[in-house]
This record gives C-alpha cells, structure tokens and sequence, in this order.
C-alpha cells in the first residue's frame, strides 16, 4: 500500500468518530457531503481520503453506516485489543492512565511506571504504579504494544531507549524533547505548548 499522509489518517479516525455518533442515532446510510459537513472539509475530501483504501458507498445512495464503521476500524487497526504501558506517573501520566476512553477504543493500559518511591505502590482505580526498574523483566514476561512517554523532559531520552530496547515499536511522547529512535520505531509527538502556540497564532490572525 501506498505511503498515506498523516493527515488522511487523521481525518479517517473523524471520520469514523461521526459515523459512529451517526449509527448510535440509528442512521443507516450517509452521503459523503453530511459527512464533510461534519468534518469541516469537502464532499471530494471525503471520497479522495475513503479511495485511497478502496471503493465504498453507491453513487446517488451514499455509505452504508454500519459497513464504513467496519471497514474503518480494520483500516485504523482497531479491530484487536492493544496493550500499552504509561512511563511517568505525574498529573499528565496519571490523567492517561485513568483515561476511560482508551479501552473503549481498544487501547488497554497494562501497567504503569515510575522512578519516584512516592509514588511507586499507588493505587489508581486497581492499576499500580510499578518500580521503572523493572520494565525491562516486566516487558519480556508480558510484551506490550505502545508506551506512553509521560516522563520529565531530562529523562525521555534514557527510558525511550530502553523502551526500544525492550522491544517497544510505537511510542506516543508527552515528553518536551524529540526523541531519537531506531527507523522501525514509530513516535507520535505531543507537545501542548506548541498546541497552544498555534491557537494563539489563530487568535492574532483572524
């Protein structure tokens, strides 16, 4: 399959978003302008993005709702359960962990990690916070899919490598550093100043 940008993928983790809003409203079928509508972009958005992957939907009768869900959620790789480990139990790891979204979209955090002895033996809603030095027997005993870089910004560099090290292959970074990975790693970076820097570049510009 062809290299997609990171914006269509974007766009079709939306997408799927509205159309199951629109399913749970018991809507069977959608056109591609109800859902640009939606989505804030274009009718032809919406039939480029899907035609990358296939062809769906009948001129002149729209997508089925319930075969698009489906047919995004395999696209999107959420038809199976991930496992996924936070490293950094402070307010950000700690809000991630408990996130109830997650296992609702098929993400299951297994454990969670700190170097901080205060806070290691938490209990948060029945998930406790390991000892980090013990990551790399616990990855080799349980493997996991994706970590959750949520660390202070002096030790992301050490713990994602040893992360990779361990065998992790996608790592989502909170950290406020870039972090250097093997080619085969994939890292999603967030960075909340940079968020809201861009909202106030919005906000001068209008």
């Amino acid at each position: 399959m062809r290299k997609i940008a990171e914006s269509t993928v974007r766009r079709l983790s939306l997408y799927l978003r509205f159309l199951e809003e629109f399913q749970s409203q018991g809507i069977a079928t959608i056109s591609s302008e109800a859902l640009a509508t939606r989505g804030g972009t274009t009718s032809a958005q919406v039939r480029k993005d899907l035609s990358f992957f296939g062809s769906f939907g009948k001129r002149g009768l729209g997508y089925s709702v319930p075969e698009l869900v489906g047919k995004l959620r395999d696209i999107l790789g959420l038809k199976r359960t991930y496992q996924v480990v936070v490293v950094g139990a402070g307010k950000i790891g700690s809000a991630l962990a408990q996130y109830p979204g997650f296992g609702q979209r098929g993400f299951h955090v297994a454990a969670v990690y700190d170097a901080d002895p205060k806070k290691v033996g938490a209990d948060w809603n029945g998930l406790v916070v390991q000892d980090v030095q013990h990551l790399e027997q616990d990855l080799a005993r349980a493997p996991v899919d994706i970590a959750i870089l949520a660390t202070p910004a002096a030790a992301a560099a050490q713990v994602s490598d040893r992360l990779v090290q361990a065998g992790i292959r996608a790592i989502l970074n909170f950290a406020p550093v870039q972090l250097e990975v093997p080619a085969h790693v994939v890292v999603k970076n967030v960075n909340m100043a940079m968020e809201l820097e861009a909202l106030s570049y919005a906000l001068r510009n209008r």
